[in-house]
């Protein structure tokens, strides 16, 4: 029978790096008034930026949405080469990533933005799967919906057609979602408060957490 101590670990995992990517969403939307993660937000503000004539004015979501997709690509053509220090690469980049956008921002702020947005689109791959749950570090609005749905089906006592043990019920699955959803909004509580202590160096916290997951993904990769 599968033991569900791995699935914790990925649970704990999962909802850290939620919570790295909801400080660093927080962190930009509250700056510089775009997302480096919501890319249906920037998709939508860009569009009726760009339904209004105002070019220049949708520049910056629209950057964000190809860096977000630039770097998806590549965290998702990482995860899946022969290399077995892949996630930790894509976590040690994006930190790398953090620090050259804190020191741009040292001296022009309001750029860089575009690192921000390539960063998140890196770790959005590095973890996919709890168990036999897909998950998400960036798509709330999906989290959020896989949650309901979760809890009508454990309502309806409706068993998981993948599920690896008894343990993984619809309940559980929920839980899980919910913990990711937490993670991300807490994540963005947090940047609302240390980017008034901090600064500019707001983002050197989620720079140094990306890197001990870096650290601790090398000494044991992430299955």
């Amino acid at each position: 029978m599968p033991n569900a101590s791995p699935v914790r670990r990925s649970s704990a995992q999962v909802v850290s790096l939620a919570l790295i990517a909801g400080y660093v969403d927080g962190y930009a939307l509250r700056l510089f008034g775009i997302y480096v993660l919501f890319m249906s937000g920037n998709t939508t503000f860009a569009g009726i930026t760009l339904g209004q004539g105002r070019f220049f004015a949708a520049l910056p979501a629209i950057l964000a949405i190809v860096s977000f997709l630039a770097g998806s690509f590549s965290g998702t053509w990482f995860t899946h080469s022969r290399l077995r220090s892949s996630r930790s690469l894509l976590f040690a980049a994006s930190a790398l990533l953090l620090v050259i956008f804190i020191i741009l921002n040292l001296h022009s702020p309001h750029t860089g933005t575009p690192f921000l947005s390539f960063a998140m689109g890196l770790i959005n791959p590095a973890i996919s799967r709890v168990g036999s749950e897909p998950v998400s570090l960036t798509f709330v609005t999906g989290t959020l919906n896989k949650i309901g749905t979760h809890l009508a089906l454990a309502s309806r006592r409706i068993q998981p057609s993948d599920a690896e043990a008894p343990w993984d019920t619809h309940l559980h699955r929920a839980a899980l979602e919910s913990g990711v959803w937490i993670g991300f909004f807490t994540g963005a509580i947090l940047s609302g408060v240390l980017a008034v202590h901090l600064g500019p160096l707001a983002l050197l916290p989620a720079s140094l957490a990306l890197l001990f997951f870096a650290i601790q993904s090398f000494k044991s990769p992430i299955k």
